[in-house]
């Protein structure tokens, strides 16, 4: 009979905590977390720490801590392939000594794209979001962070960017992408782009895909869509860049336009650093297959 691990030996139960002090660890950090890429904040605490200071007869503020509870998922790959991990981490940041909260009305900045952080004159910096109104200035952080097993398909939440690179076939055209997303539910409609310097010599064409339902919209949504040639023994490639990764609908006008490109096309997918086959990013491979580029174009 084969005995079953105690929870404590499971890979993806085992609490860990670190310290974050130098820039090699601060580096150890962004490279674990992936920079939390896609994460959501669930908690956000303040903790003033006070003396009393008998020459003043009162208490005074002797330090603040920060702490935020993160939620986010990372890609590994094992034997059997890719699998998702998801990680729930306490970022504790220590001897706090700037920082901002400060959310504006109608923005969230409970969904982290992609954290920066540096070190300057001895000080960690954190940046929470692209707008610069969730950071912090500290003397150290720690990380305590627990694993378990995440979604069937990794390296999808928060994703910007990804691009996929065909070994043969014929490059679709901008009617073929519009034509599949209309049976996705998702209509859009095309702007093309046209370069005022010399572009790069595999460039195909390019544009932006606007969501149909967000044209009465001020705000900028939608997909850069990229096309190339013949390139590193590849026939053709495609990169769909989110607009504006914080708006509502983007994330997943992106994931379903993936989802159309990798069923139909043999190649191999980048999302973020990740590579991978379209079997491991599709995670059920020829699920809901739609039609080919030959059924639409016979």
């Amino acid at each position: 009979m084969r005995r079953l691990a105690p929870a404590g030996e499971l890979p993806y139960n085992k609490p860990m905590l670190r310290r974050i002090k130098t820039s090699d660890d601060l580096a150890w950090l962004l490279d674990h977390s992936h920079a939390f890429h896609g994460g959501q904040i669930n908690e956000l605490h303040v903790r003033k720490q006070r003396m009393f200071d008998e020459s003043s007869g009162r208490e005074v503020v002797a330090g603040t801590n920060l702490t935020a509870v993160i939620r986010y998922e990372v890609a590994a790959r094992g034997p059997e392939g890719l699998y998702a991990v998801t990680r729930v981490a306490r970022l504790t940041m220590r001897g706090v000594t700037d920082f901002s909260i400060f959310e504006q009305e109608g923005a969230d900045c409970s969904d982290i794209h992609t954290i920066h952080a540096e070190i300057v004159g001895g000080r960690l910096r954190f940046w929470f979001d692209p707008r610069g109104e969730f950071y912090a200035v500290c003397d150290e952080a720690e990380l305590d962070e627990v694993s378990r097993p995440g979604h069937a398909r990794p390296i999808r939440a928060g994703m910007s960017e990804w691009t996929f690179q065909a070994r043969t076939g014929e490059l679709p055209t901008v009617k073929w992408l519009l034509a599949h997303l209309d049976r996705a539910g998702l209509p859009c409609s095309w702007r093309a782009v046209k370069r005022t310097t010399r572009p790069h010599p595999t460039l195909r064409w390019e544009g932006y895909l606007l969501p149909a339902a967000g044209r009465e919209s001020a705000s900028r949504t939608g997909l850069h869509v990229q096309t190339y040639g013949r390139l590193d023994d590849c026939d053709f490639g495609i990169t769909l860049r989110a607009i504006d990764p914080h708006e509502n609908g983007t994330g997943r006008l992106l994931v379903v336009l993936a989802d159309i490109i990798a069923r139909n096309f043999s190649g191999t997918c980048l999302s973020g650093n990740q590579v991978m086959e379209q079997d491991e990013w599709l995670g059920e491979p020829n699920a809901g297959r739609t039609a080919t580029f030959d059924e639409l174009n016979p």
